[in-house]
């Protein structure tokens, strides 16, 4: 569940030179008993919802020795468990022990791990990429070097923390003084904490984004009559303005947009898309009615998140940008399947990717981490993609 103490223990970890290890709250008994186990994890911060849970399989993980809840209320907290040697406490009595008995900071080297984060596995068993410092600085140093945030920011957090594109956002707008705002947990109430939150920076996924895109359609096609009219003539030029690289007159965002862009709060003006494929026409969708930059990126646990994002100011639509700074892409070809960097007119190759950002395998699987990063160090991505004019990355096939 996203809350600012997630971030603060994300980050005291990093002051002692701890390893953190994120878990979904949507992962099931089993994967969670495997991952605790193969990373030996030693402490659970956990929520009181899921504290039930996780002591139904406690001993099942004997690696685990304290449990610390988040939220929790000391009356209302067992302070001891069926398994022998684990210890529960609360957050806050957690943090009151901190302040009675500080500890000097350990600060790691940048090659020191800082986090170990397990995705899905070909086999259904969870991989552990290894990440460290270097690797999550790198990856931000180098894609903010584009894409600008400033301390008069306001940012909702609600994509899950356990994912890196999240963590990696979470890394730079705190690095850039950013204020972050925490949705109430659930989905059915974000367009409200939107509202009141009032952002000016949104990272999402399509799936929200196609969301946004059918309910707007959806309740202009109900209005009818003059105001679907007075929509689609102000789409219309507006779109066509942006397609000829003038600026829409400001009439048509207070005669129609203005409504639109109030659903996000109204300050949005800056909008990211990345997990997957956001269709061309809801993007331009997005930056006609919600009038600020809308960019698509690309990027793996394995890099770090960003291996490519969109340019501000690029009104080309379809691709997911060029790369970042951080590190080297390039495409191999794949003669089984067709694809040579020999291709006319845009050469095409699976999209290999080498730098700092590139982690540093998976956890306890060395065959699995050769079959993705050759001798040379690239990362075979098993991404397909095409390069556009302007060193701009297409994703074609997988």
């Amino acid at each position: 569940i996203n809350r600012p103490e997630w971030i603060i223990i994300d980050h005291a970890c990093a002051a002692y030179s701890y390893v953190s290890v994120p878990l979904y709250d949507t992962l099931g008994p089993d994967a969670v008993q495997f991952i605790v186990n193969h990373a030996t994890v030693e402490t659970i911060f956990c929520v009181p919802q899921t504290l039930s849970t996780l002591l139904s399989f406690l001993t099942q993980m004997p690696c685990v020795r304290l449990i610390v809840v988040v939220g929790g209320d000391n009356a209302n907290t067992p302070s001891t468990t069926a398994a022998a040697g684990v210890e529960i406490i609360t957050y806050s009595r957690l943090h009151s022990q901190g302040k009675m008995s500080s500890q000097t900071y350990r600060p790691p080297k940048p090659e020191d791990v800082a986090t170990i984060c397990y995705t899905s596995g070909t086999t259904g068993t969870p991989k552990g990429a290894v990440l460290s410092h270097e690797n999550l600085i790198a990856n931000v140093a180098g894609s903010s070097l584009g894409v600008k945030f400033y301390p008069s920011d306001v940012y909702i957090s609600y994509l899950p923390l356990a994912h890196i594109y999240e963590r990696a956002n979470q890394i730079a707008l705190l690095h850039y003084g950013v204020a972050i705002g925490f949705y109430q947990g659930d989905n059915l109430k974000l367009m409200d904490d939107l509202a009141a939150l009032r952002p000016t920076v949104f990272a999402s996924v399509p799936r929200l984004y196609n969301r946004i895109y059918s309910a707007i359609t959806n309740a202009v096609k109900d209005s009818g009559g003059l105001k679907e009219r007075l929509f689609r003539t102000a789409y219309n030029a507006k779109r066509q303005a942006l397609m000829n690289g003038r600026n829409p007159s400001p009439m048509w965002d207070k005669l129609v947009f203005n409504k639109i862009k109030a659903r996000l709060g109204g300050r949005v003006r800056l909008m990211t898309s990345g997990a997957s494929p956001l269709s061309a026409d809801v993007m331009e969708f997005l930056r006609i009615c919600f009038g600020g930059e809308v960019l698509e990126g690309y990027g793996m646990t394995e890099t770090s998140c960003v291996i490519t994002t969109m340019d501000i100011g690029d009104k080309l639509i379809g691709h997911v940008g060029s790369p970042n700074p951080s590190c080297e892409v390039k495409l191999v070809d794949v003669p089984e399947m067709n694809y040579t960097c020999e291709d006319q007119p845009y050469p095409r190759g699976e999209i290999c990717v080498r730098g700092p950002t590139i982690f540093r395998g998976y956890y306890k699987d060395e065959v699995q981490t050769r079959d993705v990063i050759d001798n040379d160090r690239w990362l075979h991505t098993g991404d397909i993609g095409l390069w556009l004019p302007g060193g701009r990355l297409k994703i074609i096939d997988r």
